[in-house]
């Protein structure tokens, strides 16, 4: 698996994104259940104008937590199997204070910050199970076919 890491999402840039709702070039996910789902949710994001999806994080805002080894795992492995052309992702290890637990300490849970570059080349196809090709694209905060 293939870490990459980016100095640009330094604090300041996490929060002001965490601080947006979903929109075109955003979506929260708590975590990853289906990698052909959030394959769709890549190719909709590189056939737009590229996003940023924040794993760990519901919809309604509340700070989940993940175990970032899993979820980076299954992104690379959506990209790798359903994805044609691969998009383009630069994937973060995100920590931040969460709410205090019983010992009224602050937990620090992590995120995973995947960045989507829009696709330069060809469209982005998704493959599903049965092999049938399908592209997606971004419009507010839904994932549309072609």
């Amino acid at each position: 698996m293939n870490k990459i890491k980016s100095a640009k999402f330094d604090k300041e840039f996490v929060k002001g994104l965490l601080a947006q709702k979903e929109g075109s070039k955003l979506d929260f996910k708590q975590k990853i259940t289906s990698k052909e789902k959030i394959a769709k949710t890549l190719s909709a994001f590189a056939n737009s104008e590229g996003g940023f999806i924040i794993i760990g994080m519901s919809d309604k805002k509340k700070l989940i937590g993940i175990d970032v080894d899993e979820e980076w795992y299954m992104i690379d492995a959506a990209n790798e199997e359903f994805c044609l052309p691969r998009v383009s992702l630069t994937l973060d290890e995100i920590k931040i204070s969460g709410d205090k637990n019983q010992e009224e300490e602050f937990c620090e849970k992590s995120l995973l910050l995947v960045e989507v570059k829009k696709s330069q080349g060809p469209t982005v196809f998704c493959k599903s199970k049965t092999g049938e090709l399908k592209a997606y694209r971004r419009v507010n905060d839904q994932t549309l076919a072609l």
